[in-house]
C-alpha cells in the first residue's frame, strides 16, 4: 500500500488548503457559506483525494482519484477567479494562489501519467 504522506504533491496540497483558508478568512462574512466554502472544500479536495486513491490497490484507481484532485485543483482555479472579480482578494493574492495551484497541477499531471504509462 503507497504512504501519501511520502508524495511531495500531498504535502504541496495540504499547504495550499491551509493557506486557502488564511485567505478566505478575509472574505466577507456574507460569503461564510457560499464563495468562502466552496473555496476551502476545493482546496481540502485535492490532498484528500490523492490521500484516498493512495489506499486503493490498483494504479487505475490511483490515477483516478488523482484526477479528482486535478478536477479540485480547476474548481480553485475558477472560483479564485470569481474572488477577483468580486475584489475579494487583491491581484498579488490571486496571482499567489493561481501560481501555487498550478504548481500543483502540473505535479499532479506528471504523476497520472506516469500511472497510466506503467
Amino acid at each position: 500500500m503507497r504512504n501519501f504522506r511520502n508524495y511531495d504533491v500531498w504535502i504541496a496540497g495540504v499547504d495550499f488548503s491551509a493557506h486557502v483558508y488564511e485567505l478566505t478568512e478575509k472574505f466577507p462574512r456574507k460569503e461564510l457559506y457560499a464563495l468562502c466554502d466552496q473555496l476551502q472544500r476545493a482546496s481540502v479536495s485535492i490532498p484528500s483525494n490523492i490521500a484516498e486513491g493512495c489506499s486503493r490497490r490498483s494504479q487505475n484507481e490511483f490515477a483516478h482519484y488523482l484526477e479528482i484532485s486535478l478536477g479540485s485543483s480547476y474548481e480553485v482555479e475558477t472560483q479564485m477567479e470569481i474572488a477577483l472579480k468580486l475584489k475579494y482578494v487583491s491581484k498579488e493574492q490571486y496571482e499567489g494562489i493561481i501560481e501555487e495551484v498550478q504548481s500543483i497541477e502540473k505535479r499532479l499531471t506528471s504523476l497520472i501519467n506516469t500511472i497510466r504509462q506503467n
